[in-house]
């Protein structure tokens, strides 16, 4: 596979991985957006393969980060947020509970 074909291939990846993290949340789906189109815009015209190389670790890195640590959570009263995890990030054995527990 070409450069350019791994470029778009990331490009495309990270608008998907958008996608799924900031589902109904419309705001952080448009700043995300904003930013990815930015950062490769911005790139366009690098030619080295060197330092494409290294921006395509920086993009990969950011889509993992991305997928496996960003949590959402939806304000249900003024001090109060509720978290929304995805099913995949739901990997430990200790099951997600609404209502935490006092620790006595």
């Amino acid at each position: 596979m070409g450069q350019a074909a791994k470029v778009l291939q990331l490009f495309k990846t990270l608008h998907r991985t958008r996608q799924q993290v900031f589902k109904n949340d419309a705001r952080a789906l448009e700043a995300a957006r904003i930013k990815i189109n930015e950062e490769f815009k911005s790139n366009k015209n690098e030619t080295s393969p060197k330092k494409i190389e290294e921006l395509m670790k920086t993009g990969s890195d950011v889509e993992l980060l991305l997928r496996t640590s960003v949590i959402q959570g939806i304000h249900t009263d003024h001090d109060t947020l509720k978290l929304v995890p995805r099913k995949d990030l739901l990997v430990e054995n200790v099951p997600y509970c609404d209502t935490p527990t006092q620790k006595q």
